[in-house]
């Protein structure tokens, strides 16, 4: 049998990793020839055809052999399938046994804690406190004065709100302090007019005459005679006289 003179290959794609390698050397081969970039793809095209048709993969021409990335990413899958399923059933086993352990262990924890606690001894230990005799009348003293206080404050939060209405209604007459000194002021210079004007018209009435009487006799020989009603004046026409009201008591 004669002998094929393609190379042998094992795997697709190592190949084409190998021709992926091989790209840049042809690219700068070719960049010399006229052409510029289609005769580097030419150039590069023609080079993988031939190694394409000069080898075989396990047997098998380029064409016709199976591509080993899908085998691979198949065998793959399958392999991480079986990875899956194995980590299902571990965890599923440690689920049902590690409780039981981690119960046993912390059984024994726990145990050892007790024993720990039962072994512990304080180095100083508590004594009795005592009050002195001396103390019992200070402290009954104490209390009586503390319920005396709260009881002076119970009191004093009952009066407050009364205390409160007071300062509002001093706060109230401090507001109307001004107003009451005016109208102080204003009687005193009223009143000032007022005197002046009495003692104006007392100067303008005159006195009543008395005079005796001869003619009719009577016990009391002296006859009070009405007033004269004052002329009428320029003074009198600015100032007019006011009626007095006297009350009988």
């Amino acid at each position: 049998a004669r002998r094929d003179p393609r190379v042998r290959c094992c795997s697709r794609r190592g190949l084409g990793e190998v021709l992926e390698l091989c790209a840049p050397f042809v690219r700068a081969l070719a960049q010399g020839q006229p052409g510029g970039a289609a005769a580097e793809a030419d150039a590069l095209w023609n080079f993988e055809t031939a190694v394409r048709e000069n080898v075989t993969i396990n047997g098998q021409p380029w064409e016709e052999a199976a591509d080993d990335s899908r085998l691979q990413s198949g065998s793959s899958i399958k392999i991480l399938e079986d990875q899956f399923d194995e980590l299902i059933v571990e965890t599923a086993t440690r689920r049902k046994q590690w409780p039981k352990k981690i119960l046993v262990h912390a059984i024994q924890t726990m145990k050892a804690e007790q024993e720990m606690l039962k072994l512990y001894q304080p180095v100083v230990k508590p004594a009795e406190i005592r009050p002195q005799p001396s103390q019992d009348a200070f402290i009954t003293d104490l209390k009586q004065a503390t319920e005396v206080v709260s009881k002076q404050i119970g009191e004093a939060m009952q009066s407050i709100p009364a205390l409160i209405e007071k300062a509002e209604g001093f706060s109230r007459a401090l507001t109307w302090q001004p107003t009451l000194e005016l109208c102080k002021l204003r009687q005193e210079v009223f009143s000032g007019c007022k005197a002046k004007e009495e003692s104006n018209v007392q100067a303008l009435i005159p006195a009543g005459e008395v005079t005796p009487t001869e003619t009719v006799p009577s016990k009391n020989p002296y006859v009070l005679l009405k007033r004269r009603k004052a002329t009428d004046s320029p003074k009198r026409r600015r100032y007019p006289l006011r009626r007095r009201k006297i009350t009988l008591s």
